[in-house]
């Protein structure tokens, strides 16, 4: 049955590129299941015709991949800061305090609400993980173990009235009922209530060649022009926009009630001019990706092969999910980036889905002094190579691949 678009309804059949067949990027393989199969599905995004929203399709349920998770926010020190920073111009913009009432989806461990709860505005934090929502509720925010979406929306809004500030960071785009989702808003916001949604911008996907964002747990690829019809739908409206630095280039949309939401601010027209100049409106501008993918993959093999050659050693920082994207569509294994490193120590100890390359603690870095560290988290590279600066006291350089192959002097 040919898959339909998940924001108009439309026909797909447009694959922008293949990225052939992926495991799960998050399900990571503990010691005892490495002499067992994976099961690996097509990454192949298709774009819509009609509304040009960008998607996968859905191969898995939420439940089957959120259920339990990997990802905790805290062991990222530039995303804490950044949690730490939204939470003050929020307050600042809307005035809250402790009469008001802030929700956030997919909380995951805390990080940003536990400011909130610190200047003693009331939360909950809604997250599906049952491991990391209890590391949350550990440290003091009150968390919800639920999917969000209208029925649980109706929920929330019964036991803990309705939110003046909802919150949506880097969730919508692992949503494959969008629809039910931002109904899910619709039914929880206060009247005069703003709905802040962050996520990476596919503007910046594409002229970066990120393809390496591209893994089943997200199943959408949003631009302004793909989700604000999405948002009109449900009686919703962007009444502003910020431009984030954070995983390769977001958008931060403010959202209120299209009935009180006004004019749209000076950031916004910018915003959708800055989209229909970059070709967002037209099919081809999605269609360059495959090749832009193909000559990344050459240039990271190339590279590895004549650094193995050479007698090198090569590892890895980082064991994100789109690293896995990446290391799979690449077909790299452990004989050519002979391991990693995470400091989150739920990764550790286990191997990387599909490519079954160990992943170690940081300090396995400095014991084995290796000659490159492909740092696979590229957004953070800045953060990575200054936490890592002592690989240069042995002669050790980074390498990042996207948006191009790159040897950090």
């Amino acid at each position: 049955m040919k898959p339909v678009c998940r924001g108009c309804g439309a026909p797909l059949g447009r694959v922008i590129v293949d990225l052939g067949l992926s495991p799960l990027s998050n399900s990571y393989v503990a010691p005892d299941r490495v002499a067992e199969g994976e099961f690996f599905l097509p990454l192949a995004p298709l774009a819509c015709e009609n509304c040009l929203l960008v998607q996968l399709d859905a191969f898995e349920t939420p439940h089957n991949i959120f259920s339990e998770y990997a990802y905790f926010s805290s062991y990222s020190s530039s995303w804490v800061e950044h949690a730490r920073n939204y939470v003050g111009i929020a307050r600042d913009r809307l005035g809250l305090g402790p009469a008001s009432f802030v929700a956030e989806v997919a909380s995951n461990d805390g990080y940003l609400l536990r400011h909130f709860v610190e200047a003693g505005i009331p939360v909950v934090g809604i997250e599906p993980a049952a491991n990391v929502a209890r590391v949350a509720r550990e440290a003091g925010v009150p968390t919800e173990t639920l999917f969000f979406g209208a029925a649980t929306a109706s929920v929330l809004r019964e036991r803990y009235g309705p939110a003046n500030l909802a919150i949506a960071n880097n969730v919508i785009a692992h949503v494959p009922d969008l629809h039910d989702f931002v109904a899910g808003f619709a039914i929880i916001l206060a009247e005069d209530g703003t709905w802040t949604a962050e996520f990476p911008h596919i503007l910046r996907l594409l002229a970066d060649s990120q393809f390496d964002t591209i893994y089943h747990e997200h199943f959408s690829y949003f631009s302004l022009l793909s989700l604000e019809p999405v948002l009109a739908a449900h009686g919703l409206k962007v009444v502003d926009v910020d431009r984030l630095s954070t995983h390769g280039g977001s958008l931060r949309l403010w959202i209120r009630r299209a009935a009180s939401a006004g004019a749209p601010t000076k950031a916004l027209v910018e915003a959708r001019a800055q989209e229909a100049d970059a070709g967002l409106g037209r099919l081809e501008t999605y269609e360059r990706l495959a090749d832009c993918a193909s000559a990344i993959k050459r240039d990271l093999l190339a590279f590895l092969i004549d650094a193995r050659r050479s007698g090198k050693t090569v590892v890895g920082y980082g064991a994100p999910a789109k690293g896995n994207t990446l290391l799979n569509y690449c077909g790299i294994r452990s004989d050519m980036l002979a391991y990693t490193v995470d400091r989150n120590p739920v990764k550790q100890g286990n191997f990387l889905p599909g490519t079954r390359i160990p992943i170690h603690a940081p300090e396995r870095i400095f014991a084995d002094r290796p000659d490159y560290v492909v740092i696979l988290p590229w957004n953070l590279r800045e953060e990575i190579v200054a936490e890592m600066a002592s690989v240069r006291s042995w002669g050790g350089r980074f390498v990042v691949a996207i948006p191009r192959l790159e040897v950090i002097a």
